[in-house]
């Protein structure tokens, strides 16, 4: 079974919908692309993603590991894109976490759940991941 549909709309505009939940995003292309930019572009949800991936396996690894929780982690994400040919060239994610107590045993345990994330291991490695942890 499929987990998603993405739809047309014309005018440079998709709508994915998430077929179990019924979520859906919608996506624009880029002003430097011909797009309006009045919303994620396919490779802004494609950065966004690694900084939502990082933070929930950071969240599994506080669940599993029972130390010190995250909620309140932010995540502030720039992409940068290359051209010949266009491309995501960079991503860079500053992770803000709560102002509690982590330890240093802590804090690699997070940093490595954030590294080894699925999308992270994912894309492609010529993609520069440029990630930072505000403790």
């Amino acid at each position: 079974m499929a987990t998603s549909t993405v739809t047309y709309l014309g005018g440079l505009r998709t709508v994915a919908k998430h077929l179990d939940s019924g979520a859906e995003i919608k996506t624009d292309a880029p002003k430097d692309n011909h797009g309006l930019g009045e919303a994620f572009s396919p490779t802004d949800l494609t950065a966004t993603s690694l900084a939502c991936c990082m933070i929930s396996i950071m969240g599994i690894a506080a669940k599993k590991d029972g130390i010190t929780p995250i909620e309140g982690a932010s995540a502030e994400v720039l992409k940068v894109m290359y051209q010949e040919p266009r491309r995501i060239g960079e991503i860079h994610i500053k992770i803000v976490m709560p102002k509690l107590d982590y330890t240093d045993k802590e804090k690699k345990i997070y940093e490595h759940a954030a590294h080894t994330c699925p999308v992270a291991k994912s894309l492609h490695p010529d993609i520069k991941q440029v990630i930072e942890f505000v403790w």
